[in-house]
């Protein structure tokens, strides 16, 4: 079983300073840590309970090269060094219970594994904000989550609890922050024969480690994407921001790609606090409406339903 990082590092994560591979690289270049692929090698940390057994079957099922974990037939480590040592993970996915999710995240940054997906919910925020800090500090790892449906290329990497029967090899980029309307995403491309060439949750919670602007970037520079779905809800500035450098990107081309996007919560009465702790309209922002508005001004294909996203596409 891989052991849970001792409570020093998390207490120490907001001030610990972590390697910098070449000098003035910065979060911004673990982007590229995203695009995983068929080869990818995942290692589990926290698969003990009936969650994490479940989904890395379906991983395993899936094609998914897993290279450590509790059991399944996996190599077993006393920790993520140990791993990293032995099998060196190119990612890890991680079903660790909320009070020591952070302590896990942070393990995986001090052993500079190249992407970290964390499913789990509930985080404290303050255990968040640590995270945050830790991430920013270095250019190794890139985070996932937390509280996400994960990561997936449909060609045979599955990181997370995605239905991965409903993916199809193809070149639409998916970033969404809902998961059940990632997965509606997913079923409508691959019902028009589209299908996906990566498909991102980046989570709900308010201190996400991959922002749909990070996703935006790597989607628009990789080849085998050819358009993009992004999905987004109330509350929140994520949108706006992928807008604002789309519409910036698209005026340096002449032929753009094309994007669909969808916002959830249009009908969330005013001012009640709707869903998940990433869903808080505060000061007049984060609204349907001005993320609707932002994403068309960029040239985005706004749909006022996830059922029409295929059809638009």
């Amino acid at each position: 079983m891989l052991s849970r990082a001792g409570p020093s590092l998390l207490s120490a994560a907001g001030r610990r300073a972590f390697s910098q591979s070449a000098p003035r690289r910065s979060y911004e270049d673990t982007i590229k840590n995203l695009l995983i692929h068929k080869d990818t090698k995942v290692l589990c940390q926290g698969l003990t309970g009936k969650t994490g057994t479940f989904h890395t079957k379906e991983a395993l099922a899936y094609g998914t090269r897993m290279v450590g974990g509790t059991h399944l037939g996996l190599p077993i480590f006393g920790s993520v060094k140990e791993a990293v040592r032995n099998v060196q993970p190119d990612a890890t996915v991680l079903y660790v219970p909320p009070p020591h999710a952070a302590d896990a995240i942070i393990e995986a940054i001090e052993n500079e594994i190249g992407l970290i997906v964390c499913i789990t919910e509930g985080i404290p925020q303050a255990d968040e904000i640590k995270v945050a800090h830790a991430l920013k500090s270095q250019s190794k790892s890139r985070l996932v989550g937390p509280n996400c449906p994960g990561i997936i290329n449909p060609e045979g990497c599955k990181m997370g609890i995605q239905p991965g029967h409903i993916h199809m090899p193809g070149n639409i980029g998916i970033v969404s922050r809902s998961g059940t309307l990632t997965y509606e995403a997913v079923a409508q491309t691959t019902g028009v024969g589209l299908g996906q060439s990566l498909c991102v949750g980046v989570g709900g919670d308010p201190y996400p480690g991959t922002k749909h602007v990070d996703v935006i970037k790597l989607f628009l520079d990789d080849p085998k994407t050819e358009g993009i779905v992004i999905i987004g809800e109330i509350g929140g500035s994520m949108e706006e921001d992928a807008a604002e450098y789309l519409e910036k990107y698209n005026k340096t081309r002449s032929h753009p790609k094309p994007v669909v996007g969808f916002i959830a919560g249009r009908t969330a009465p005013p001012g009640r606090r709707m869903g998940h702790a990433g869903a808080i309209i505060s000061g007049g922002k984060g609204t349907a409406t001005a993320k609707v508005q932002a994403l068309r001004n960029a040239g985005v294909i706004v749909t006022d339903s996830p059922a029409q996203i295929g059809p638009r596409c």
